[in-house]
């Protein structure tokens, strides 16, 4: 019995330029490269097209009449959806100042007129690959239950795992697509994106000290990755944690730890990986000079009896 063998689905790209003749040209070039090619004469028309399908990559000219590419991208770049579609600029224009206009509105590349078939063939396969690895690596992050979410440069969320989103909501009481970083925090993300140290370092917001953000660094043009945790109020005396050489974090899983918790527990209380709690635990054993769980804990039970 011959099995049927499901057809590879086709790569869909969404070409906007008001030029016929470069229409005429990529539409040719993409069929025969075997993807389904959308066409818009304008922005608008653009827009009204991803409302109702979502491309896998849109080529996008920057000058046009009306809304020109530059902001079609920045509105393209606000949808979620369309986050993650990789735009590829098609212009004349060649100065430094308009290939870095296009690539802050968050296009990934930027090719100018008149096209080479060929280079611009290669680049979408280039970046067609590139989009689907960084959706795998999502993916991957969704269901190992990370509490991540990136941003852009105006604080607007690109993406987030579902903790990410599901803390947000719990703590904050917005949807991950309607939340926006404050300014005090737009500010730390400036400050932290030119420290090497910066991933040590946490942020609140200014309503609720719990929420915390961590920065972890930049994973593309334009898009930031914070990771949240939320704080529990629950670790050692600042005192007791100082003399025994523990950081605050350590701390914290210590007094997790000494309440019982496992260590995946304490990985989602504090927004952490397992394999990063184990190493915590490592350095604790070794600050504390003992050998287990058990007695680690029972030293951090002493500590808070005597500090209440």
């Amino acid at each position: 019995m011959l099995m049927s063998i499901e057809p590879k689905k086709r790569d869909v790209a969404l070409v906007v330029d008001d030029s016929p003749e470069t229409l005429r040209l990529l539409t040719d070039a993409l069929d025969g490269a075997g993807m389904t090619v959308m066409v818009a004469l304008d922005g608008a028309s653009a827009m009204r097209i991803v409302d109702q399908i979502t491309p896998d990559i849109v080529l996008l000219d920057a000058v046009m009449p009306g809304i020109d590419g530059f902001e079609t991208c920045r509105r393209l770049k606000r949808d979620a959806g369309l986050a993650n579609v990789p735009v590829i600029f098609m212009t004349g224009l060649a100065e430094t100042e308009h290939i870095v206009r296009g690539l802050d509105a968050g296009g990934v590349d930027y090719v100018t007129k008149p096209i080479v078939i060929e280079e611009m063939l290669a680049r979408i396969r280039v970046h067609l690959g590139n989009a689907r690895l960084t959706q795998s690596a999502r993916t991957a992050l969704d269901v190992s239950g990370r509490f991540l979410f990136a941003v852009n440069r105006q604080g607007h969320i690109l993406w987030a795992t579902p903790q990410a989103q599901k803390l947000l909501a719990d703590h904050h009481g917005a949807q991950a697509d309607d939340f926006v970083l404050p300014p005090s925090l737009l500010q730390w993300l400036e400050q932290a994106r030119g420290k090497s140290n910066a991933k040590s370092q946490a942020a609140a917001l200014p309503d609720n000290p719990q929420l915390r953000f961590y920065y972890m660094g930049e994973t593309a043009p334009n898009e930031f990755l914070l990771r949240l945790s939320k704080e529990s109020g629950t670790a050692l005396p600042p005192e007791f944690t100082s003399e025994l050489g523990l950081t605050t974090r350590e701390g914290e899983v210590l007094a997790w730890l000494s309440k019982g918790k496992t260590n995946r527990d304490i990985a989602q209380i504090l927004g952490l990986s397992p394999r990063t709690v184990d190493k915590h635990l490592e350095q604790i054993y070794a600050k504390l000079g003992v050998e287990n769980r058990t007695a680690a804990a029972a030293i951090a039970t002493n500590a808070t009896r005597r500090n209440s």
